[in-house]
């Protein structure tokens, strides 16, 4: 089975409350919140988890106190010697703006999403106000149901609660198996002791509970989609360890 390393890339950064991401808990913690796309190296293909804000978003303080740099979409790629163009796929955890916002910048990529993820985002309902329907204009969106194999060492696996159709992208590593969660979570929803906390914001929050428990057995590497550890990293599994 093909292996692969996960590069994350830090293309924007917010500042917000921990209970965004951790379910009744945390709440008046202010963290800062990094905006991550993941570049999949390995295979054939040039293949991205996720593209981020269009709009770069670094607040003052935020690169010191993560301790790495936030990069616009561009100069995130050109350290790949990559160009938008050069992206063949993009796989979407889930369709809120914040994960999705330079698709168009990538002209040549076919993009993977659920087809319940679809269905909602062209017809979303007011209490969720992160899908903004112009982001998929003009790519080439191909659609999921359920579990799936996208490509040799590359699986979808369906965890909705945080949206309707979310869904964690299961990469083979050198270390095992690693799982970019398909919901909005950091280091705090996986506490050494007890169960996997909820995301904060949610769909549905029992689906939601029931998701993050079930990535979290699945899993050999964990990577919250948020998660400032996460960026601190410049490839996953590091050489000669896991992440």
């Amino acid at each position: 089975m093909q292996q692969y390393t996960i590069h994350p890339l830090a293309i924007g950064i917010n500042e917000t409350d921990q209970g965004i991401m951790t379910y009744l808990r945390d709440y008046g913690k202010r963290i800062f919140l990094p905006i991550y796309g993941f570049y999949l190296r390995g295979g054939e293909k040039a293949i991205l988890v996720d593209t981020g804000l269009e709009q770069f978003v670094v607040p003052d303080g935020s690169e010191e106190a993560c301790g790495f740099p936030i990069l616009e979409f561009d100069e995130a790629l050109a350290r790949f010697d990559l160009t938008p163009e050069d992206i063949d796929v993009i796989i979407h955890t889930h369709l809120h703006n914040d994960h999705c916002e330079n698709d168009y910048r990538c002209p040549n990529a076919e993009v993977f999403v659920q087809q319940r993820e679809l269905d909602f985002f062209k017809n979303p309902h007011p209490i969720d106000h992160r899908y903004y329907p112009d982001v998929l204009d003009g790519v080439t969106v191909t659609t999921v149901d359920g579990d799936a194999a996208l490509f040799d060492g590359i699986d979808v696996i369906l965890t909705p609660g945080h949206t309707v159709g979310g869904q964690t992208v299961a990469v083979n590593t050198a270390a095992g198996r690693a799982m970019i969660t398909g919901f909005c979570c950091n280091g705090k929803n996986f506490p050494e002791v007890g169960p996997a906390v909820a995301p904060g914001v949610h769909i549905d929050a029992r689906e939601a509970y029931d998701s993050i428990q079930k990535i979290r057995q699945m899993a050999d590497i964990l990577i919250p989609l948020h998660d400032i550890e996460v960026g601190r990293k410049t490839a996953i599994p590091e050489k000669g360890g896991s992440y």
